[in-house]
């Protein structure tokens, strides 16, 4: 899924979709975000390089989430079942959670823990 919900149609490699959209500040952006994870072109372009992910595919996408949580070192608050600490310190790399300070729409704490239990996650 493109940023702003359509569908791309390959995964062959990074759609590269120029969404526009107008910030919670009412000013008009662009974004590049894909993928089950929102992944941006420029981000993705980073971690497929490091890690040597061959597609787009969802299996890559998963490696590159689980490499951009552990760059911020909630690996262990999500292993520990630390919801809320893990969301926070991912903030800076997902505009949807609920401490980032970009200005875009924000996904609650309520909606993230209903999500994560839904997926097998475990609360501390």
């Amino acid at each position: 899924m493109l940023f702003g919900g359509k569908l791309f149609s390959s995964y062959e490699t990074h759609p590269r979709v120029r969404v526009p959209f107008t910030q919670t500040d009412g000013k008009r952006n662009y974004s590049t975000a894909a993928g089950a994870y929102q992944i941006l072109a420029r981000t993705w372009d980073a971690l497929q390089a490091r890690l040597d992910l061959p597609d787009f595919s969802p299996e890559s996408q998963d490696e590159a989430a689980i490499e951009l949580i552990n760059e911020r070192g909630a690996i262990p608050a999500v292993v520990d079942g630390e919801l809320r600490f893990a969301l926070d310190v991912c903030a800076p790399v997902w505009a949807s959670l609920p401490a980032s300070s970009y200005p875009q729409p924000k996904r609650t704490y309520a909606f993230a823990e209903r999500a994560y239990l839904n997926a097998g996650g475990t609360l501390a």
